[in-house]
């Protein structure tokens, strides 16, 4: 496992992360005891940067998370978790001072600490990152001693953009993948340049990216990838990336031609985000031990060359781009 500073919070973290979602909910079943082997695997690999979020099965990943720090003691991992899609309605208004304060509380609680290492916006509405007063009361809770840094999860480069101009801002979670190219422009440059750590989900595009998907590929009921492809429960572009299915489908089928036969597609997909020096970590879920094993086994793999860079990034303009680029 390889390691980088992680913007202006001071740590250093592994370059591959655990993404805790798929073990709170909303990736189809995943029993407790697959939840804690995979988070044990992980850890065990090298892994020291866990994100989740406190709607991630109403608590269950924050509480599972907990738990398997009770289990293993000595230090903890850097655990960064979100706040505000707790908010129904979510809208601009429900980022107050009282709301969100209640929101750490209650993962301060789940997370059985006294203090959280990141706290995120989780994806509000674009007016959140005009109000200056919502910073504020971050600001507010770092000095209060509840939080150490405080950050946001956006759907929108231009979200991102607008974020680091608060300088409390360490950090911005946003989507990049073979599928989304579009942060390696101006957002890159502008978060190195102000130091804030960049935090990727979504990097195998909702499990596109691991190459085994077919078009009769089915997905449970509670299954984000069967209830949200158009965007019916949250901004589509969380759920294979925002590209068209059968769209996806033909382009992983070209860029299968470019994987070195040593290495999965997945770690393959993980290792082109983590070329780019401006990423401070990665965040892959994994719902058993080997996925999150094989996850943390990306870190090691050889640096891509450059002409497969080039093959991808034609792939995207050509098959991709046009259905994602302009709108997030």
């Amino acid at each position: 496992m390889n390691y980088r500073k992680f913007g202006k919070t001071g740590r250093t973290v592994s370059d591959v992360g655990f993404g805790a979602w798929a073990i709170g909910g909303a990736w189809g079943d995943v029993s407790e005891a697959d939840a804690r082997a995979a988070l044990h695997a992980a850890l065990d690999n090298g892994t020291t940067f866990i994100d989740t979020a406190d709607v991630y099965g109403d608590g269950r990943s924050e509480k599972i998370i907990a738990d398997v720090m009770k289990e293993r003691g000595g230090e903890r991992p850097f655990i960064a978790t979100k706040a505000g899609r707790r908010l129904d309605p979510h809208v601009s208004e429900g980022y107050n001072k009282q709301n969100l304060t209640a929101f750490v509380e209650r993962s301060l609680q789940n997370l059985a600490t006294d203090c959280l290492d990141l706290v995120q916006l989780h994806c509000p509405p674009t007016e959140v990152f005009y109000r200056p007063d919502v910073f504020e009361v971050m600001e507010d809770m770092v000095t209060a001693g509840k939080i150490r840094n405080y950050g946001v999860s956006v759907e929108k480069v231009e979200e991102g953009l607008k974020a680091i101009e608060y300088p409390g801002v360490a950090s911005v979670q946003i989507i990049y993948n073979i599928f989304r190219q579009r942060p390696s422009g101006l957002f890159f440059r502008e978060a190195k340049a102000k130091n804030v750590g960049v935090i990727v989900r979504v990097p195998l595009a909702s499990g596109l990216l691991t190459g085994k998907m077919t078009k009769d590929t089915a997905f449970a009921a509670d299954d984000h990838r069967a209830f949200n492809r158009n965007g019916e429960a949250f901004d589509k572009g969380e759920t294979f990336a925002g590209v068209p299915f059968d769209v996806a489908l033909e382009a992983v089928e070209e860029i299968r031609r470019l994987v070195p036969e040593n290495i999965t597609m997945a770690q393959f997909a993980l290792r082109w985000i983590l070329m780019e020096e401006s990423v401070g970590v990665v965040i892959p879920g994994a719902k058993n031990a080997a996925q999150a094993a094989a996850n943390a086994a990306a870190s090691d793999v050889a640096p891509l060359p450059p002409e497969v860079i080039g093959e991808l990034r034609n792939i995207y303009e050509h098959r991709i781009a046009p259905h994602v680029h302009h709108l997030w």
